[in-house]
């Protein structure tokens, strides 16, 4: 029996979907068996004394959070092999769980662009890398389409801190910013932050401030007032993932191997993003049919109907905000639309075909397969490894 420490944080939706993942990897290939060792545990017994229980009790392999200056190697050197969640920074001497950050980054940028905002802002942390990260990437993406990010990372801070309750440098920060104004943070806490900091200074969401987090952790997207929308993970199959790379390296007895990567879905879009900014009327108008008429197999000329504007003029305006022209981006929403069934439902490719108006599910598919580059049907098992029951 496979002997497994897990030393990380399961408070979190993050930490508790990698250990699904880890736990459905030992149910179809195990048994194993688990030491589950909350993350304070790094200081209440440090590196010598973790290392300590592991061998009193016979451990094959560790998986969790180490800080980044911590003597990791005397894991390695014991013929222990370790997957560290790079919740610092990546490890280079070991496999880390790592996550596509800058990709989010740029989802999150792509995401505000088609709402038609021209006003951006990133809240995190400088010294983390998933939020540096992620940062970059959507700074990246805004200044391709011509767009500056106005930027708060502050360097420390620790989940028991509530500062932002009170009148402080963050509130001046946010009422110093321009509106409308799109608004991403680095995960779903920091959303949480913004949101009630937003509040106590009187700064209107979605009207003024449109907020976005990281991670999906419902309880604290819905926590937030109004509820957070977020760009979802593929954390849980990740965990599967991270749980066959361990058992490869301790059948092969060495403490080298690939790193996990976690990658973005998509957004989960909640009531915090729900508006379009632009100052242009006639195109916050089209914005808005288009997306309250998507399950209609909308066309250009059907927008047209709701703007007194040749389809010359409207284009050319769409263009200007959206950075799309308007058959494009109702065919990007209809993906991702089709993409959010996908993930959310146990509908058939038919089934989310007819919903969204369509009747030819093949021509549907072909379009997901080009923007996405696998079928509907390899989408949803790469990244629905918990509801399908996928062994990765």
């Amino acid at each position: 029996m496979i002997k497994i420490i897990l030393l990380c944080d399961f408070g979190e939706e993050y930490g508790k979907s990698l250990l699904r993942g880890i736990t459905r990897y030992s149910k179809d290939h195990g048994p194993w068996a688990f030491c589950r060792m909350p993350a304070y545990f790094r200081e209440h017994l440090g590196i010598d004394g973790i290392l300590q229980w592991a061998r009193e009790w016979g451990a094959h392999g560790i998986i969790g959070q180490f800080y980044h200056t911590e003597e990791i190697q005397k894991f390695t050197r014991a013929g222990i092999p370790v997957l560290a969640q790079d919740f610092k920074e990546r490890f280079t001497d070991i496999p880390n769980i790592t996550g596509d950050y800058h990709e989010a980054g740029r989802i999150g940028a792509e995401y505000f662009l088609k709402k038609g905002f021209s006003h951006f802002a990133f809240y995190g942390f400088q010294h983390i890398v998933w939020s540096r990260e992620r940062a970059e990437g959507f700074e990246e993406r805004l200044r391709q389409a011509g767009h500056m990010v106005h930027y708060y990372e502050h360097n420390e801070g620790a989940p028991a801190d509530v500062w932002y309750y009170k009148p402080s440098v963050l509130i001046q920060w946010l009422r110093s910013l321009p509106t409308p104004i799109a608004l991403m943070t680095c995960d779903d806490n920091q959303g949480h932050h913004i949101t009630e900091a937003a509040r106590h200074a009187g700064i209107r969401i979605p009207e003024d401030m449109a907020v976005l987090g990281v991670d999906n952790d419902e309880m604290v997207c819905n926590l937030s007032d109004p509820p957070l929308s977020s760009i979802g993970l593929d954390t849980e199959k990740s965990g599967y993932d991270a749980a066959r790379v361990m058992e490869q390296m301790i059948r092969a007895g060495t403490c080298s191997g690939p790193d996990i990567v976690v990658r973005p879905t998509q957004v989960i879009s909640r009531q915090s993003t729900d508006i379009f900014a632009s100052q242009d009327k006639y195109i916050v108008n089209a914005l808005k049919y288009i997306h309250d008429n998507l399950d209609k197999n909308l066309n250009v000329e059907q927008v047209l109907k709701e703007v007194p504007l040749s389809r010359r003029s409207l284009e050319k305006r769409f263009i200007q905000i959206t950075g799309y022209p308007v058959y494009e981006y109702i065919y990007h929403q209809r993906i991702e639309r089709f993409t959010q069934k996908l993930l959310e439902t146990d509908m058939t490719i038919f089934e989310i075909a007819l919903d969204l108006g369509l009747s030819d599910s093949k021509n549907i598919a072909r379009q997901f397969k080009q923007i996405k580059g696998v079928t509907p049907m390899e989408y949803r098992k790469k990244y629905m490894l918990a509801k399908q029951g996928a062994t990765a």
